[in-house]
């Protein structure tokens, strides 16, 4: 009995994606479908006049999901060619319509109607996921709706925003890769039956010549397989250009993913937010106080393998020769797959995250009360002119105070003592400061904005994914 640990393990399926995922780009998926093309062209031949008989088609449907590996493996082994080695395969289990099996096709009829179900199916996957990130942010985001933080600018404290403001600015993203996903789904197209050089001459051939007879078939195979059209011009291959468009799609929702893991990243280290945290989980092997943002770190992992795949498919597609060459095939069994399984985990990631966030409002409240009373200087100048004082003594008093509190801030470490100082001097007696550097003066209307958001982006999301509580997001390991 061999033993598998001497070989290496792909971690996107023992470690990150899920089952899903993992079956849906499986061998045993990508067969099956194979036959099933082979049965679709078969039926589509026959019911257009070719001598195919019902007994023939009868016997390629029996055996769909019943494949030999090993007789396929041999035969690849012999004949170096992997589509020959599953027809003669297939041919062996139904001998009866070995003849019929491929009749006019080249590999690509099989291998690239293949792959664009594939990868619609796998789209429809990760939109099922996005939509539940979206989901489980947008929740976030109405619990924490108008808990004031402290916004940054290049990483330094500008005006406040909220909490549930800014998980909306994740949700956002997501929810434009989404749109983007939905939009290659619906313009997803069939290979068809296209022959060698994209020409159908080989079916015109079958076809004695009818023009008539190549174009309905192709719209029977359409949709016998679930398309509703093909490209209308291609090489022996669909366009290699929508591998890079797709792929620029799961570039698009790692952009989205690694900006919002980075940001909590950042707030992990401020205190503010932490990813969830599970009672036995260990931080660090050597110092035990530690709370790492593990699961946000794999999320910046895995995004940034997805992103470095978007440029194999630009490149792959710059260089399809004329009407095909061969150096795709190598390039997109790797590419293709892994994109799918590496979006497919850290969406898992996401949503696994996005479910569990720890907010500290404590902290929130500091961090504000460190830096506010040199926001509220303003308003605080405004309100003393207001209460009949002059405008440039005041602005100067204001000055000299700020930077007295800024230096004890920086030079020894004290908290923001400004409001004290301003409140003990009696050009300020009549100004309310509590009222003047309350951190609600400084939101603006972020808590509107996020009902607002919810309702224009969000529900519509909800309502056209109506499963998404059963939208699991187990984290393996």
């Amino acid at each position: 009995m061999s033993d598998n640990r001497n070989q290496y393990e792909n971690p996107l399926i023992t470690r990150y994606a899920s089952p899903e995922m993992s079956e849906l780009w499986s061998p045993r998926r990508k067969f099956v479908i194979w036959r099933r093309l082979w049965v679709a062209l078969a039926e589509a031949e026959r019911e257009l006049g070719l001598p195919i008989g019902r007994e023939q088609i009868a016997q390629l449907k029996a055996h769909v999901d019943e494949i030999d590996f090993e007789a396929a493996a041999e035969y690849e082994r012999k004949l170096r060619h992997d589509v020959m080695a599953h027809v003669h395969a297939y041919g062996d289990a139904c001998p009866k319509a070995r003849g019929v099996i491929h009749l006019g096709a080249t590999s690509c009829y099989v291998t690239d109607n293949t792959d664009l179900l594939l990868i619609r199916d796998g789209l429809e996957l990760l939109a099922r996921r996005a939509a539940a990130v979206i989901d489980r942010l947008a929740e976030f985001a109405v619990q924490y709706r108008d808990l004031p933080c402290l916004a940054f600018t290049h990483f330094q404290p500008a005006q406040p925003t909220t909490v549930g403001r800014r998980a909306c600015l994740w949700a956002q993203d997501f929810a434009l890769d989404l749109a983007e996903i939905e939009h290659r789904v619906a313009t997803l197209r069939a290979l068809g039956n296209k022959g060698t050089t994209g020409t159908q001459a080989s079916f015109l051939e079958l076809f004695d010549g009818d023009h008539e007879k190549v174009r309905r078939l192709e719209e029977l195979i359409c949709r016998k397989i679930g398309f509703d059209r093909a490209y209308p011009i291609s090489g022996q291959t669909y366009p290699r250009k929508i591998d890079s468009q797709v792929l620029g799609v799961l570039s698009g929702l790692a952009q989205s993913a690694h900006k919002m893991a980075t940001d909590l990243r950042l707030l992990a280290h401020l205190k503010e937010v932490e990813e969830p945290f599970e009672t036995d989980q260990v931080g660090s092997s050597a110092m035990a106080y530690k709370r790492n943002p593990m699961r946000s770190e794999r999320i910046c992992g895995l995004a940034r393998f997805i992103s470095s795949l978007e440029s194999s498919a630009a490149a792959t597609a710059s260089v399809q020769w004329l009407e095909r060459t061969l150096d795709d095939s190598a390039n997109r069994r790797l590419t293709l797959p892994q994109a799918f399984l590496a979006a497919d985990a850290v969406l898992i990631l996401c949503q696994n995250v996005a479910s569990g966030l720890v907010v500290y409002p404590k902290v929130f409240a500091a961090h504000l009360a460190a830096e506010l009373p040199f926001m509220a200087t303003e308003n605080i100048l405004m309100a003393a002119v207001s209460a009949g004082g002059d405008r440039q003594e005041l602005h100067e008093l204001i000055r000299r105070h700020s930077q007295a509190a800024a230096a004890a801030v920086k030079q020894e470490g004290r908290p923001n003592d400004l409001l004290d100082r301003l409140s003990a001097d009696p050009a300020f007696a009549k100004v309310d400061l509590s009222v003047a550097a309350d951190p609600w003066r400084f939101i603006g209307r972020a808590p509107e904005q996020v009902d607002e958001f919810i309702a224009e982006v969000v529900e519509p999301i909800r309502a056209k994914y109506t499963d998404r509580q059963t939208t699991k997001a187990d984290v393996h390991v």
